[in-house]
């Protein structure tokens, strides 16, 4: 068992939460040497950091995929995620899918979806980032 800190992923995400939340890009549009961010684009800055979770099963560590939509029976998964809320051990998980437009993967690779889900970290073996992005429909 964890002899210092069982709660390593849930710290993590809570960083990530909180870096999401007070990423404002209108407020923060700047040109100045302060800029709250680095890049590039001298206006757009990310509003995300997607993760994938990784849980683990009795055939080993599994990534976690979810629905994009809310239907009964959806078509597709996604195993990308932004983190929404984060509350002790437990983190509520808004589904990214890949962009459809073709044109603008390379500056927005995801979209937001409708789809949520929430999750006890204790079931959460391994937490992968990946590139910080902009996320549109957030």
């Amino acid at each position: 068992m964890c002899k210092n800190n069982c709660n390593c992923i849930s710290d993590i995400l809570k960083v990530i939460y909180l870096l999401q939340k007070n990423a404002d890009q209108e407020e923060d549009c700047i040109l100045s040497c302060d800029k709250p961010s680095l890049g590039q684009f001298s206006c757009l800055y990310y509003n995300t950091r997607p993760v994938m979770l990784y849980t683990c099963m009795s055939n080993g560590v599994t990534p976690w995929s979810a629905p994009t939509t809310r239907v009964a029976e959806p078509t597709a998964t996604s195993s990308v995620f932004r983190v929404e809320k984060i509350d002790e051990n437990c983190a509520t998980f808004r589904v990214l899918t890949t962009n459809p437009d073709g044109t603008e993967v390379a500056t927005i690779p995801y979209i937001a979806t409708n789809s949520f889900f929430t999750m006890n970290l204790n079931c959460v073996c391994a937490l992968r980032c990946l590139n910080d992005t902009c996320v549109a429909c957030i």
